[in-house]
């Protein structure tokens, strides 16, 4: 069961909401300024007859003036990828704020998406494919822009294996887009399947403190285990919010980006795919300049 839950909320995740679905942070705060090169990504499949269409949306982080760092579940099976890096994509009455909003033309920048290689591979050290944690093994994507989008400060890549030195409750921020509430709707009339219809929430930048849930587990040499709405002010991922980086604590360096949820309610903890890892490392590096 705890098997099908999570793959379910991992298809979520990748709901474009265009029909009501939304997804992002919990918790959480406007982000102003503060990190300028996240933006919100939507992703496109081909269509017959060669064409393509919006299909889902995640969030990223730019590492340079061309290449998006986001999560490999989010690049996988795409054609076309088109980037926000905007505070805003909503007004608050939930109006676009952007006129390009999911097709692209106006403030966005087209892009082509890539998955790590060794995402889901039948070889990693999980076992087999469908299982925790081997069916998102190795869950990092990037997307190459047409364009740059030239900023003063971008995300920063890890050295590698610094997750490794970090020490249990060690601070990390979200940063993601989409929903933060879910909707009051007695249990009967909740819209069955999936659980993710019942969250709401504007496609705008939010900024949320949180932490890491013991640096040592068992699949802690691929992931990082992250307090979700733990208290005292903390925040939490949700829907949509994949492929967002998880920062360490008051600084721009990405750790890792966010996988998974382990439950519909989004909280307990979350898990994220490390960057740190040497050979991510040496494939995130091969896109840059």
């Amino acid at each position: 069961m705890k098997r099908l839950v999570v793959a379910s909320i991992l298809a979520l995740t990748l709901v474009l909401s265009l029909v009501g679905v939304a997804a992002a942070i919990t918790n959480g705060q406007p982000d102003g300024n503060a990190h300028p090169y996240v933006g919100l990504l939507v992703f496109d499949v081909a269509t017959p007859g060669g064409g393509h269409t919006p299909a889902w949306r995640c969030s990223g982080a730019l590492i340079s003036s061309t290449v998006v760092l986001t999560a490999g579940h989010c690049t996988d099976g795409a054609v076309v990828a088109r980037f926000w890096p905007l505070e805003k994509i909503q007004n608050d009455d939930g109006s676009y704020i952007v006129s390009d909003y999911p097709f692209g033309g106006g403030e966005s920048t087209e892009g082509t998406p890539h998955t790590n290689p060794d995402y889901r591979s039948p070889d990693n050290p999980y076992g087999g494919g469908n299982g925790l944690p081997a069916f998102s093994f190795r869950d990092v994507g990037i997307v190459v822009l047409d364009a740059p989008i030239v900023m003063s400060q971008y995300a920063l890549l890890p050295a590698a294996g610094l997750v490794d030195t970090l020490k249990n409750k060690t601070a990390v921020d979200f940063v993601g887009y989409g929903v933060q509430d879910q909707l009051q709707i007695p249990g009967v009339l909740l819209p069955k399947p999936p659980p993710g219809n019942r969250w709401t929430g504007l496609k705008n930048r939010l900024y949320a403190p949180s932490e890491l849930v013991s640096g040592k587990f068992v699949h802690s040499a691929e992931y990082l285990r992250l307090a979700l709405n733990p208290g005292g002010g903390s925040g939490g991922t949700c829907f949509g919010d994949s492929g967002g980086p998880d920062l360490l604590g008051g600084t721009h360096t990405v750790l890792g980006v966010n996988s998974y949820v382990t439950n519909s309610n989004c909280s307990g903890v979350g898990y994220s795919a490390r960057v740190d890892v040497p050979v991510v490392l040496d494939w995130i590096n091969t896109f840059l300049p």
